[in-house]
């Protein structure tokens, strides 16, 4: 207690003294989760208090938009209690979050509260929360190996140090599964976990796994549920990758996972759609669509600092739809992709990586030419095996028809016994691609 009490008093003395006169603003109308306010001309992006008139309930929230000289406004919580002519009243600096390393073994919502049980988090570096924009330049090549821990991505799809990686897939193929893998197993110096939009059993599960042992001391978890107002949700997105950014200024390899990019593109669908944007591709605004490509962009590699983050996003597939306006512009922006399948899910094999489908583009730059050589081999393989298995199953296929469908086949057993990996074992760079090219050389 004595120790929290001398940590709020030294950040109270840091805090810039401001002796001008205190704005404040009305409410004026509700509508739709649109607070309306009037009397407080302040910046998008600036966080309010929202009082009763008895002082009793305090709410927050956040500008995010201006119309006929009153500032629009939506709440981080519940409209539930709010009422009309409420006081509201400007806190903090907009666009600004305070970020730091005691962020570390701690699981805090999109406003940095503690969510953990845990006390406030002591943190007095300033960081634009929408991050600084670099030239182009500035972004070193990807030129590294990143080791994930998992065998299928090191030896098929070898991400590299600075790469953004998507997951692709529908609901329940796998996805938190193999996030969960990667996050435990992965070589980094610090893991950022953005948990956006999901379910509340499943933030709680994956803090207790994860903030615990020796594993915490590397590990920061930003968390805001499915049932948040979608403002909190796109603020914990972007909270995330500040605290990424701020790492990465500091020399340090970051691994930053976002689970997931659809659940950031509805929120900012709802937002747009909330201040009057017409929807354009299947009910997306064309600023939902760019939130990601910004978000996204703020990952990779700093030429100035020698730091790094690499991104790991996942992506859902609405209907299994490969096709979808999130999933396409996704893929479209990030360095790469792994498509889960919901077909080898059903058959149990797990990580369920559809291997033919998903792709490194920075592969071909972190491998040797013989583990090149050797990848590209299996997913011949693979392909031929999944092409034809139904005409196997159906006895259609006569062997010695084909000798490539004959191999396939043949190794089959080897491959998939090579693919499939428990949740709780880790395989390393060297590991996976020494057993890569022991399988490819025994099948010859």
């Amino acid at each position: 207690m004595l120790s929290l009490a001398a940590r709020t008093l030294e950040q109270l003395s840091r805090a810039p003294l401001s002796i001008g006169p205190v704005r404040h603003g009305r409410i004026r109308s509700c509508e739709g989760g649109l607070v309306e306010v009037s009397g407080l001309p302040v910046p998008i992006g600036t966080l309010c208090r929202i009082e009763d008139g008895a002082g009793s309930t305090e709410h927050t929230a956040e500008v995010i938009g201006f119309r006929h000289g009153h500032s629009l406004m939506m709440l981080l919580g519940d409209t539930v209690l709010l009422e009309p002519d409420s006081l509201v009243r400007p806190e903090g600096t907009p666009g600004m979050v305070e970020v730091s390393e005691a962020f570390l073994g701690r699981a805090v919502d999109g406003c940095a509260m503690p969510i953990d049980g845990g006390g406030p988090v002591a943190a007095s570096t300033r960081w634009p929360l929408a991050g600084r924009r670099e030239g182009a330049l500035e972004r070193a090549s990807v030129t590294l190996p990143f080791d994930s821990g998992v065998r299928a991505i090191n030896a098929l799809a070898t991400m590299g140090v600075g790469q953004r990686m998507g997951i692709i897939a529908g609901s329940g193929v796998g996805k938190s599964v193999l996030i969960d893998m990667i996050a435990h197993g992965a070589e980094a110096d610090v893991v950022v976990v953005g948990l956006i939009g999901e379910r509340a059993r499943e933030v709680s599960d994956f803090v207790a796994r994860h903030l615990s042992g020796a594993e915490a001391a590397r590990t920061a978890i930003v968390a805001v549920p499915a049932d948040h107002a979608p403002n909190l949700r796109l603020r914990g997105c972007q909270f995330a990758t500040a605290l990424a950014e701020f790492f990465r200024a500091q020399g340090k390899r970051v691994l930053l996972i976002m689970d997931s990019l659809t659940r950031v593109a509805h929120a900012a669908r709802e937002i747009a759609l909330l201040t009057g944007e017409p929807g354009a591709a299947r009910g997306y605004p064309p600023s939902a669509l760019a939130t990601i490509t910004r978000l996204v962009e703020r990952a990779g590699n700093a030429a100035s600092t020698g730091g790094a983050i690499t991104g790991l996003y996942t992506v859902l597939a609405d209907g299994d739809d490969t096709n979808d306006p999130v999933v396409d512009t996704a893929r479209a922006i990030l360095d790469g992709h792994l498509v889960l399948s919901r077909e080898l899910a059903q058959r149990g094999h797990y990580p369920a990586i559809d291997v033919p489908a998903s792709l490194s583009r920075i592969m071909d730059d972190v491998v040797t030419r013989e583990q090149l050589a050797a990848s590209r081999a299996m997913r011949a393989l693979i392909a031929d095996y999944e092409g034809n298995r139904d005409l196997v199953l159906m006895g259609a296929y006569r062997e010695g028809a084909d000798p490539a469908v004959d191999r396939a086949m043949a190794m089959h057993g080897p491959i998939a016994a090579f693919l499939a990996q428990e949740r709780a074992e880790r395989s390393s760079l060297a590991d996976s691609r020494a057993q890569l090219l022991s399988v490819m050389q025994d099948g010859d």
